[in-house]
């Protein structure tokens, strides 16, 4: 028995995922039953990476995704829409659904779960976050019998590989990011990158299979890469840290016992101690570490982005449906019920996430000050006002006759250090803060 699928857009990741099932030799069986029945594309004429039959290729995806003999549609052409409609009006079809697009499932999830588990199909995202590290369907399975209680990870190689360089070459980041456009490791427009926006949808989408329920993306705090420099990143060097780009869920731990919803979610660039297990993750490369109940410690790591790990990942979550159509006698679930548990996604409600003024951390701090006298003792004291407990204080030299002066604090409350920063701002020997960053 054979099992189509609809493949909507052939570009890196279509086509890594078309090399795959057109060569299913030395993969597992149930690759060979997999028939790519239609494919998706923009122009008939543009030249492919991938040798398929002419009489394959459409222009008129909603075709596709109505097409009675198509059995699951594949989403890789990106982007909000027309991706949204076409994965809703394919499951309005009774068709199951493999999606990369991991901005389309952190803004739309409910909204696209809700119709998948009317419709009783499956909808499935491995290669949404981190490429062709397995890390959803861990989440589902191997690690849902633990309380988890956190998930943290480097999603985001472009950032990732911005900041590795800027470490070994002591180089700026417009320079590093100018290069890395250059050599295509950069989008032409890197916002979603370098100002954390493709990490925080990363991060919702782990939020939300780690602790059960729904995230929404506007309440996950997000800092971007763009305001760290050299000087930072030899700072931190200095006081045996590196600066990596993290995306961070918790549990609350101030929250009440019985308030298991209760998160922090967040991503910004962070000071890591040289022997954590994140810190030695570089170049365009993505690791997740999970903290969990009894499991402890689970690294997972790997490239994060690419035609063929992303493919591997959306082929994974294909040969998943297919194994279960398969059991069933080529028969789709007809309501939730008949969903597999540790396949679909089924939660319904939503997390409470707590503001970053109540989030507890550890911070940097660099300052530029006029070299008057008691400079140091007035910062001391203004912080001190604001319980904020330092653990050092160190007048690093001198910049354009500015004396530099680098603070790390103890763990204190956010909204307490921005006021005492508020304050130092007004103070007449401080001349800038050009650097704040979190500490772990």
């Amino acid at each position: 028995m054979a099992f189509k699928i609809g493949l909507l857009g052939l570009g890196t990741v279509g086509a890594g995922t078309a090399e795959i099932l057109l060569n299913p030799e030395l993969r597992h069986p149930l690759v060979q039953e997999i028939e790519i029945g239609k494919v998706g594309v923009r122009s008939l004429d543009k030249p492919r990476p991938v040798d398929l039959p002419a009489d394959l290729l459409t222009t008129d995806l909603e075709a596709i995704v109505t097409d009675p003999n198509i059995d699951i549609v594949v989403e890789v052409i990106g982007g909000l829409e027309p991706a949204r409609s076409l994965i809703l009006k394919a499951i309005a079809h009774g068709k199951h659904v493999v999606t990369a697009n991991k901005a389309v499932i952190a803004r739309y999830s409910d909204e696209i779960f809700d119709a998948a588990s009317t419709a009783g199909v499956y909808v499935m995202i491995e290669a949404a976050v981190a490429g062709g590290i397995p890390v959803i369907q861990p989440l589902k399975q191997s690690l849902s019998v633990n309380r988890i209680h956190r998930v943290m990870g480097i999603v985001n190689g472009t950032t990732n590989y911005i900041l590795t360089r800027m470490a070994r070459e002591g180089a700026d980041f417009d320079a590093v990011l100018a290069d890395a456009q250059r050599l295509g490791y950069a989008e032409a427009d890197p916002t979603a990158d370098v100002d954390g926006l493709d990490a925080a949808d990363k991060i919702a989408i782990l939020a939300s299979l780690a602790f059960g329920g729904r995230i929404k993306l506007p309440e996950v705090y997000c800092e971007g890469i763009r305001s760290i420099s050299a000087a930072d990143i030899a700072y931190a060097d200095r006081l045996g840290f590196v600066i990596k780009l993290l995306a961070t869920a918790l549990r609350e731990p101030s929250a009440p016992d019985d308030a298991t919803d209760h998160l922090q979610v967040r991503v910004h660039p962070t000071l890591l101690p040289k022997s954590h297990p994140l810190a030695s993750v570089n170049d365009v490369y993505n690791a997740i570490l999970f903290e969990g109940d009894p499991v402890g410690q689970v690294m997972l790591f790997g490239r994060g982005a690419g035609s063929g790990p992303t493919a591997s990942a959306v082929v994974s979550d294909i040969q998943n449906i297919v194994a279960i159509l398969k059991a069933t006698g080529g028969r789709s679930p007809h309501a939730t019920a008949d969903l597999h548990p540790l396949l679909a996604c089924i939660h319904q409600h939503y997390c409470t996430i707590s503001p970053m003024d109540d989030v507890v951390s550890r911070f940097y701090a660099r300052f530029l000050t006029r070299d008057m006298p008691g400079v140091i003792g007035r910062l001391g004291t203004c912080f001190g006002d604001h319980d904020v407990s330092l653990e050092s204080v160190v007048q690093i030299g001198f910049q354009d006759d500015l004396a530099e002066i680098v603070v790390v604090t103890h763990d204190v409350r956010e909204g307490n250090f921005r006021k005492a920063l508020a304050e130092i701002r007004g103070f007449e020997g401080v001349a800038e803060i050009p650097s704040v960053l979190r500490v772990l």
